[in-house]
């Protein structure tokens, strides 16, 4: 390969990259836009929702009629994926919520508190994301 082959590549490579800078305060107001109200799974969230590890994005508040409302998205749920996107973090969750708020359809995968009574306890589920409702 020519040097410049090479170089074009690159530089046409460069377009396509996003930048990868996202502060946590940018991924709470995506995910407002979104429609809830996060933050990082910390030590004492992962006591309360009694989960294995301080990793994920709890929800605290689901905004009404929004696209997390809409979805199905509850109260006390970690996020842990966005279409296939692991979400470990709020840094995470910001970036794969910006790509995927441009798309019209998209899932969320997450794991939610059991109805009281249920010996099962914790499980996963998946919210399929439509376009916004106007």
């Amino acid at each position: 390969m020519s040097l410049g082959l090479s170089v074009g590549l690159l530089s046409g490579l460069a377009f396509a990259v996003e930048p990868a800078l996202m502060t946590v305060e940018e991924a709470a107001k995506l995910g407002e836009d979104f429609g809830v109200i996060v933050g990082d799974v910390d030590e004492e969230t992962k006591r309360e929702l009694k989960l294995e590890r301080a990793q994920g994005v709890a929800v605290f508040e689901v905004i009404g009629n929004s696209r997390a409302d809409y979805a199905g998205i509850k109260v006390r749920s970690v996020i842990k994926e966005i279409d296939k996107i692991e979400i470990k973090n709020m840094l995470d969750f910001g970036k794969a919520i910006k790509h995927r708020m441009k798309e019209c359809n998209f899932t969320v995968g997450t794991y939610e508190p059991a109805d009281s009574g249920d010996p099962v306890g914790w499980g996963v589920n998946f919210h399929f994301v439509g376009c916004r409702r106007e």
